[in-house]
């Protein structure tokens, strides 16, 4: 007879905050998973055993069920490995909303039970763009989010994170520290210091003049972490996420040479005073953005201990991102393999162009698989930070690169069928739609990754109507990445021209989930319809709503502004009913979390179209407001009759579209 586990088990040691929190989760788990019982329990014992790897553990299964491990981490992953192979707790057991069937006892066979091997050092997630966790609680507590993206974190196997952007960080890095979790920072917040602005706001955030305060600020933050584990993030950019010498007007950097050298001397800075308080300290540095090209130019000298973190473009393609209009699209990967080395990688991304935050990444499983496999090949496995961002949206890819930690091959044949299996019941439909979701992206440009994503049918015409309602029609630098430098109204065609395209490609998807979504029940379909179906809702109705703004635009710039004021009526509409549906999609615990979605911001998207509404009336209606009134209310023979001159209160620009769509006028 093997190892009985059930709700009377006991779990025997920990000693640590860490371990205790995880005992603590694998207790939730076992009265989740066995009913009451009388009958006696096993006992699981935590192992102290020098002798074994770091953050590694062997579980040895008889009369007891032992858990040996040199350090805490290690006997955190032991628990979980209970709780995920024993009891059948997957890694996003409450992200994807599993159901814990009850039983009353379950034996584990005797044997050894070893720790996977990965393949990549350090592996976590960086809760970046948070927007939605932030605001976000459950049950009334606003840190229990947190405490989910950290403990699936460990589920997966993660061992860092950057526990949220900028006040974010600072607040939950001691709730992470709790976890046994590594902490580093974001690649503008060297070693997680304070901004220096916000400190001192009443001074120009100029290094050269203010050496003495930037070092305080970092030896504060230094002393403040010192009892965590850190892997301390050394360099030097702005107050913002863009390079320092782009707010200096003193001409001190204004060459690589320059440039480079300060950041090199602030590396070596920032060193010293880490090793002032710290123990054999892990360093880490991020070659992003202009970062990369000063390196790879040889105008910064860092040590070989420092991990140098390469990035991808945010699209998951490791090329050097777009940066507004300057698309280079140059290998952010290393010239040649570097010792210490890993990648910053998005599955969320925020650029205010194309990029996905609340739907999943726009490529296929295939394409990441290819490029992780070519960070692999250049020997950058030291450290893997992955863009988790709100985690929901993005579960299906932050799955596949738990994988890819531990050294597997994924595609999108087989993660499909294994991510159905594990959350939708193994439902093939479930799988073929997860197979399938790229092929219906957008496509804005040439390359494989240039797959649109919900910012594509969102941020662009906000910006559009914006442009429109302030006269600007020679065109807008912010969509000079994508069209070039032509009239706003060219600039409309070519975007519009791409959603008209895209709304067919998802359109057809959408169908297809929908079929999906009807054949199945219960709560696998309540999970498929919050899921992968609001996704392919969400795209399909912003890109018809932008192809139709397209023609808006198109109707207003002829002055047919009727034309135009009731399409833009009809384009709001989809955005709203896309917003509708995301909210909707909210049940249980998931109450309210979309209500800070200010992002794509789908509800600001419906507002400026109705912005833009109200200006093409101005310019169609006379100065009354009476003459679209009458050609939407009154009969033929009734309008040129001004005895009275209205019936009615007059009506809001919603209240008049309304009365026209009431009366089916032709367009």
């Amino acid at each position: 007879m093997g190892f009985v586990i059930n709700r009377n088990t006991v779990i025997v040691g920990g000693g640590t905050k860490p371990v205790m929190n995880a005992v603590r989760i694998l207790r939730r788990d076992i009265e989740k998973r066995f009913s009451e019982s009388g009958v006696e329990g096993g006992r699981i014992e935590l192992i102290a055993d020098e002798s074994l790897a770091a953050e590694s553990f062997v579980i040895d299964v008889g009369d007891t069920c032992r858990i040996s491990a040199s350090d805490e981490l290690g006997h955190i992953y032991g628990l979980l490995y209970i709780s995920g192979e024993f009891l059948g707790i997957k890694p996003f057991w409450f992200w994807m909303d599993q159901k814990i069937d009850r039983c009353a006892a379950l034996e584990i066979k005797e044997g050894r039970y070893n720790s996977p091997v990965p393949s990549v050092r350090y592996r976590g997630w960086f809760v970046n763009d948070e927007v939605l966790i932030m605001k976000w609680s459950i049950g009334g507590d606003s840190v229990e989010p947190w405490r989910m993206v950290f403990e699936a974190l460990l589920r997966c196997g993660g061992n860092l994170v950057i526990p949220g952007t900028d006040k974010n960080s600072k607040i939950y890095r001691s709730v992470a520290a709790e976890y046994g979790l590594w902490i580093t920072h974001h690649h503008a917040e060297p070693l997680g210091a304070e901004m220096f602005s916000r400190v001192y706001p009443e001074l120009e955030p100029n290094y050269f003049e203010q050496q003495q305060r930037f070092t305080g600020l970092w030896e504060d933050a230094v002393r403040e972490q010192k009892d965590m584990k850190i892997i301390w993030s050394l360099g030097f950019r702005g107050q913002g996420d863009c390079p320092f010498w782009s707010s200096d007007s003193s001409g001190r950097y204004d060459t690589p040479e320059k440039q480079g050298a300060l950041i090199s001397d602030i590396i070596e800075l920032q060193k010293g005073i880490v090793k002032k308080y710290v123990k054999d300290p892990v360093f880490c540095t991020n070659l992003y953005g202009e970062v990369t090209e000063l390196y790879e130019g040889g105008y910064i000298s860092m040590t070989d201990d420092i991990i140098k973190i390469c990035a991808d473009n945010g699209y998951g393609k490791m090329v050097a991102r777009r940066r507004d209009n300057h698309n280079e699209r140059i290998s952010s990967l290393p010239s040649k393999n570097m010792e210490h080395s890993g990648i910053y990688y998005h599955v969320s991304f925020y650029d205010l162009q194309a990029a996905n935050h609340i739907t999943m990444l726009p490529n296929s499983v295939d394409f990441v698989n290819r490029e992780l496999d070519s960070v692999i090949s250049r020997g950058a496995d030291d450290l893997w930070l992955i863009n988790c961002s709100n985690v929901k949206p993005h579960v299906y890819f932050l799955d596949a690169i738990r994988k890819k930690w531990f050294g597997r091959a994924v595609s999108d044949e087989t993660h499909s069928r294994e991510f159905s299996s594990e959350y939708y019941g193994g439902d093939e439909g479930a799988a073929l739609c997860l197979r399938e979701y790229h092929n219906a992206m957008a496509q804005y440009g040439g390359e494989e990754d240039e797959h649109c994503g919900e910012q594509f049918s969102n941020e662009n015409v906000r910006t559009i109507a914006s442009c429109y309602i302030r006269n600007e029609i020679n065109g807008t630098g912010k969509l000079r990445w994508l069209t070039g430098d032509k009239p706003l109204g060219k600039q409309t065609e070519i975007f519009s021209s791409i959603c008209e395209r895209g709304q067919q490609k998802m359109n057809e998807y959408l169908s297809l989930c929908e079929s999906v979504y009807d054949k199945l029940s219960g709560d696998t379909k309540q999970l498929f319809g919050s899921s992968i179906l609001l996704q392919a809702n969400i795209h399909a109705l912003c890109m018809s709503g932008a192809a139709l703004f397209g023609k808006a635009y198109k109707a207003a710039e002829e002055k047919d502004y009727l034309k135009a004021f009731i399409l833009l009526g009809r384009t709001a509409e989809l955005y709203e009913r896309a917003q509708k549906i995301m909210r909707a999609s909210e049940y249980g615990v998931w109450e309210g979390f979309y209500y800070n979605e200010c992002f794509a911001d789908i509800k600001h998207t419906a507002y400026m179209v109705r912005k833009m509404m109200g200006v093409v009336r101005e310019l169609g209606d006379n100065t009354r407001h009476d003459k679209w009134y009458r050609l939407a209310v009154y009969a033929p023979e009734d309008r040129n009759i001004m005895t009275l001159l209205v019936n009615d209160n007059h009506m809001t620009d919603e209240e008049l579209y309304k009365a026209f769509e009431r009366k089916g006028t032709v367009i």
